[in-house]
């Protein structure tokens, strides 16, 4: 039966997916209209319609959010224009802590993992606690960029989501300005699916059901073999026992080959404790690590050093490690340094006796 139920939570999810499907398609095959909420100095959202390339206001009283969803006087206009449309929101940079992240030329092919990890040392808050983006890529010299990043408490934005989720907005983007008025830096980007979902999702649910139906036959003449089968198991599982008792009567060649089996495996298999040791002799001063995962004959080391390039030769010299490579670009930490990430191959530690 659990066999039964993680299938039908996966028919369902299916259905989701191809609900999701059919409704993106429909908001292609639509005119794009767009709803801008600007945030005012009071903290209220001015309403504007963004279409065909034109902006221009809503005839519409300034909304507000509360922890329940939009407060104040809202009229059944907009909020069916909000239901149907996409809403960018533009909020107070006042809402934000900028920083400024300098990294190398080339850097900008894997910037969401880069800015992502390093939110937590720019930041007060972690990656999963913060709202978060940054800007275009700017060159500062001849092999280094930078970005602006813009990160807020995930917390502070999310009553803003939820209403215009409990609105059904056909999909919506938080975002906010630089600080020196210039650049939009999204932070939130949602797809919603709109307000027609449901109606669409119960179409779908209608026109899958003879194929659920099917699917459950089949799963019950499944079932039924299994039974058939479980006689055929346990003789199976009485021959099994007969031959676990004749091995275990003539145990003596075999307890001799798994103690060979373990010794061999002691010669080949790199000694955690040993690579442990020759990492820190190898390592300088001045480079730490943050983390060390060990795993199928590999080291993988995180950390931060003055000079990353230089640790390459320092591991390699050690006969414990060979092929060391760098994973991941090398980033400049804000406080100075190279953050690196850095895999080798480990070499068994014990050499075979003669």
């Amino acid at each position: 039966m659990t066999a039964a139920v993680s299938m039908v939570k996966a028919l369902e999810r299916w259905i989701d997916d191809v609900t999701a499907g059919f409704a993106r398609a429909g908001a292609m095959i639509r005119r794009g209209r767009t709803i801008e909420l600007v945030e005012q100095p009071d903290g209220s959202f001015l309403a504007l319609v963004r279409r065909n390339g034109e902006t221009r206001p809503l005839n519409e009283p300034s909304l507000r959010v509360s922890e329940d969803g939009f407060a104040g006087p809202t009229t059944g206009r907009l909020r069916s224009l909000i239901s149907k449309s996409r809403v960018d929101v533009e909020l107070a940079p006042s809402r934000f802590l900028f920083r400024t992240l300098e990294l190398p030329l080339g850097a900008d092919q894997f910037l969401e993992g880069v800015v992502r990890s390093q939110i937590d040392r720019l930041t007060p808050w972690s990656a999963d606690a913060a709202a978060f983006g940054w800007s275009a890529p700017r060159a500062v010299g001849p092999d280094r960029i930078a970005v602006t990043v813009a990160a807020t408490a995930r917390e502070l934005v999310a009553p803003i989501a939820k209403s215009l989720i409990a609105e059904h907005a056909e999909g919506f983007r938080l975002s906010t300005r630089s600080e020196d008025g210039g650049a939009i830096i999204p932070v939130l980007t949602e797809r919603t699916g709109g307000g027609g979902d449901a109606g669409l999702r119960k179409g779908v649910m209608i026109g899958l059901a003879a194929a659920l139906l099917v699917f459950l036959v089949s799963l019950a003449a499944w079932l039924i073999l299994g039974n058939l089968n479980e006689s055929r198991d346990r003789a199976l599982q009485a021959e099994m026992a007969r031959r676990r008792a004749e091995l275990l009567h003539n145990a003596g060649s075999a307890d001799q080959q798994a103690i060979q089996a373990i010794e061999q495996r002691k010669r080949t298999t790199p000694s955690a404790v040993i690579a442990l040791e020759e990492l820190s002799k190898a390592l300088p001063d001045d480079a730490h690590l943050t983390e060390l995962r060990i795993e199928d004959g590999k080291i993988d080391i995180i950390g931060l050093a003055r000079d990353a390039s230089a640790l390459i030769p320092l591991i390699e010299q050690s006969r414990q490690f060979t092929q060391a490579t760098f994973v991941g670009p090398t980033v400049r930490a804000p406080n100075g340094g190279e953050i690196f990430h850095i895999e080798a191959h480990l070499e068994p530690s014990f050499a075979s006796r003669s």
